[in-house]
């Protein structure tokens, strides 16, 4: 029953991460129905992350208060309706709301539903569970990118939305539908004892994994420009960068695979980080002939830890506060995702060469290979005996 449930899981977080790609993948036709420019497009993208800071907690919040299920469901309900309004709006007004509505939505159900992986598969295959459910999201870019731009060519920008909302729709009929809590399932505590929470473990935990994911966007923000400053074609840059994130999507499973296997996470963790770590001045300083294969071999050492990296909360937190605690672990990882991109382009600007973004991400992957080590020490045996 649980590989069911991860499947119908799996499923839901691919349609979230097809919305959250929809407005880059239909921007052309967007910018043409709605009159508005490519500046008020980037708008509409960040508006699905932006509000993750506040809305992670909330939602494990409201998961505790209201149950795992049903907060789900009215997640999906938000995407439901947030993909509806895109289909009949002709404004850019109307298209903020609908994007906010859809990211609230979308936001809450990223949280909680990886609370459900770890309490379905908590002390069994829970790395290779949450490796598979991770990698729902680079499935779903892919998809979105296939599926909505041809759509869209073919018939027109409306037809795409109401494609989006029905699948939106099967996905939140599917969840309702199929989703059982898991067997000894311990309900959550209303009351969130502030206290109980290992706050410092849980903090150096969720700084590994937005130092993780800074560093791995700072290659597909930054790398076509930085290869196309090594005088790379634009078209040969871009190509060699969608390797390295294939090749990182690929081995997202074999990760979490790996860590359940061997029973030794934290060494898939250090080699995943030191790989990713190596691959930043391994692009910057090979010749050009060595390029493509630094960047297979470093998206798939890169590639191996966010499995065992996402089961970290679940080795700290009591069942009853895993749904606030997965939030605050999210909370924490948003902030760190919202200031890297900022932070790179203006450190780019300032010392006039894009390069400089592969400097931070090298420097972002060995300050996570601290934040595992502090992680261990601060862990206490009983709660990090499963790593």
């Amino acid at each position: 029953m649980r590989w069911v449930i991860l499947f119908v899981l799996f499923f839901a977080r691919t349609i979230m991460a097809i919305q959250f790609q929809s407005v880059a993948a239909l921007s052309p036709f967007i910018m043409d129905s709605l009159a508005i420019t490519l500046t008020e497009i980037g708008i509409l993208i960040g508006l699905y992350s932006g509000p993750g800071i506040i809305v992670a907690v909330a939602g494990g919040a409201v998961a505790n208060w209201f149950g795992d299920k049903r907060t789900v469901t009215a997640s999906l309900v938000l995407m439901v309706v947030g993909a509806a309004i895109f289909t009949t709006t002709t404004t850019l007004a109307w298209a903020i709301f609908g994007r906010i509505i859809s990211a609230v939505g979308g936001l809450v159900l990223n949280v909680v539903m990886t609370k459900m992986v770890i309490d379905w598969f908590a002390g069994r295959n829970v790395s290779t569970a949450l490796a598979i459910f991770i990698s729902s999201w680079p499935v779903g870019i892919a998809l979105g990118l296939l599926i909505l731009p041809p759509l869209a060519a073919s018939t027109d920008l409306r037809t795409a939305w109401m494609a989006l909302s029905i699948l939106t729709g099967a996905a939140l009929l599917f969840f309702a539908s199929v989703y059982k809590v898991p067997p000894g399932a311990v309900p959550g505590n209303a009351r969130i004892s502030f206290s109980s929470l290992p706050w410092t473990p849980l903090a150096f935990a969720a700084v590994l994994w937005g130092l993780y994911n800074c560093a791995f966007s700072m290659i597909f923000s930054f790398g076509s420009l930085v290869l196309a400053e090594r005088g790379l074609p634009v078209i040969a840059a871009s190509s060699a960068i969608s390797f390295y994130i294939f090749a990182g999507a690929i081995s997202i499973p074999v990760g979490g695979w790996l860590a359940d296997r061997t029973g030794q996470p934290d060494r898939i963790i250090l080699i995943s980080l030191v790989g990713g770590m190596l691959v930043f001045p391994a692009v910057l300083y090979l010749p050009n002939s060595f390029l493509l294969a630094a960047l297979v071999l470093g998206g798939l050492l890169a590639g191996l830890a966010p499995g065992p990296v996402v089961s970290m909360p679940g080795l700290i937190l009591a069942p009853e506060m895993r749904a606030f605690g997965t939030g605050v672990f999210y909370s924490i990882y948003y902030v760190l995702m919202m200031i890297a991109p900022a932070l790179a382009g203006s450190l780019a600007d300032h010392v006039g060469n894009v390069s400089v973004a592969f400097v931070l991400g090298a420097g972002m992957m060995l300050l996570a290979i601290f934040a595992h080590w502090a992680f261990q020490q601060t862990a206490s045996p009983l709660q990090s005996a499963g790593s």
